[in-house]
């Protein structure tokens, strides 16, 4: 019989679940910058340019966030506006190559994030952090 190995556990505090989403988002909506622009690209739309995978795998990251959110209790209202969001990208995504251009303006993970950053501020105002925009060059 092969030994058993403690399973390892995500915290499940609220402060946890703020740092993981917006992990998550970063990668998903601006993991980089395009070249001589402020604009930033994420995996979101770079997974739009493998059919049908691609843009299902990104909802599959996306339903991650709203599993999340899930966790901490979001109500049913905010949760379903979260599946909508998540449903809207995955569309958009499935049409074959033109998908990423619309893909890249709904950012549907952004939009999730700020649902679930406002939950965060309203019933755990202790994980609230100071979002300062970014410097220009």
């Amino acid at each position: 019989m092969a030994p058993r190995f403690p399973q390892p556990q995500l915290d499940t505090s609220p402060a946890a679940v703020r740092a993981r989403v917006e992990a998550l988002e970063r990668v998903m909506e601006r993991l980089v910058t395009i070249p001589g622009t402020s604009r930033k690209l994420g995996l979101d739309v770079i997974l739009d340019f493998v059919p049908v995978v691609g843009p299902t795998a990104a909802a599959a990251i996306g339903a991650y966030l709203a599993w999340e959110a899930r966790n901490l209790g979001m109500p049913k209202t905010a949760m379903t506006r979260m599946a909508g969001n998540i449903g809207v990208d995955w569309l958009l995504g499935l049409i074959p190559w033109v998908g990423a251009v619309p893909d890249y303006f709904f950012r549907s993970n952004t939009r999730n994030l700020r649902i679930i950053k406002r939950h965060l501020d309203k019933h755990h105002p202790g994980t609230a952090t100071l979002d300062v925009p970014p410097r220009r060059p």
